[in-house]
């Protein structure tokens, strides 16, 4: 059965399936993303999102459960979808201004030939990602100014921020990774991701069962050998081995403790000394005696 869904959630839901599967894996991606909003001090009444748009499955969950939180009233602020065609040779232009239209969903399609940049720097081989993604990063940032947008809005989900981590881990010597909330670095727009608490999985089961026309990356994403990839497959493997371990390491990434890593620049370790008289309570000290 396919329910009409137009009565009670956003149009970008109309064609659900309608099985309590279904029911349940929205609520809980509308739930989480309410959840990352609201910890991280995301949403300020009145503002405007530019909400970027790849065609990708994390991309158009994150459209949906962000219009379905507006429509309930659960997100005060204006959302203006964005994609941003990079000049990718086959890249299907009319796939998603035929989707945004026909679902009402308020864009704007821009056309900026990174592509040609991209191929014309990286040697055959090369890894085209990073560059690929500052272009991008640099015309959704004028976008974002040109709309009045106080926001950009990326579909990174849990997975992403893991995977960013441990190559952050491995190859860059630093633990860092992609924070749901960031200033840039001119101090005037907010990189925002809401699916922060959202896993991998939840997105490609979403955007299968809505049949959301999903457009393949074919720049990077064919790319043999990329330390993501990498990354991704050791994830892969600890998940398999023990259930619900990406879970609990994304949680590690919430609780941190300064005190208990090694960076002198983060905790005063030169002032940590006993006070001067302090004695060491062995009350709950067991006493070894001899027999």
């Amino acid at each position: 059965m396919i329910a009409d869904a137009r009565s009670d959630i956003h149009a970008l839901f109309d064609g659900a399936p309608d099985t309590t599967e279904f029911r349940k894996l929205r609520k809980r991606i509308v739930r989480e993303t309410r959840a990352a909003i609201d910890d991280f001090g995301m949403a300020r009444a009145g503002d405007r999102w530019l909400v970027c748009l790849s065609g990708g499955k994390d991309s158009y969950t994150l459209l949906a459960a962000l219009h379905e939180l507006q429509w309930r009233g659960l997100l005060p602020v204006d959302l203006l979808a964005c994609n941003l065609d990079q000049g990718q040779p086959g890249f299907p232009a009319t796939v998603l201004p035929e989707f945004l239209s026909k679902r009402g969903v308020t864009h704007r399609i821009e056309y900026q030939d990174t592509y040609s940049v991209v191929v014309d720097k990286i040697p055959p081989g090369g890894t085209m990602c990073s560059l690929c993604s500052r272009l991008r990063r640099g015309n959704l940032y004028r976008i974002a100014r040109e709309e009045g947008c106080s926001a950009v809005v990326l579909g990174h989900h849990r997975d992403d921020i893991l995977e960013t981590f441990f190559m952050n881990l491995f190859h860059g010597g630093r633990l860092a990774t992609m924070p749901p909330k960031l200033l840039n670095e001119e101090g005037d727009l907010v990189v925002l991701r809401p699916l922060a608490y959202v896993s991998e999985a939840d997105c490609a089961r979403f955007a299968n069962a809505m049949n959301y026309p999903i457009i393949p990356c074919d720049l990077c994403g064919s790319q043999e050998g990329l330390q993501r990839a990498q990354v991704k497959r050791l994830l892969d493997e600890w998940e398999a081995r023990a259930p619900g371990r990406r879970q609990v390491m994304f949680r590690a990434l919430m609780n941190v403790r300064p005190s208990h890593l090694a960076d002198p620049k983060l905790f005063d370790f030169m002032s940590l000394w006993p006070a001067e008289g302090a004695e060491a309570d062995l009350g709950d000290v067991p006493v070894l005696r001899e027999h």
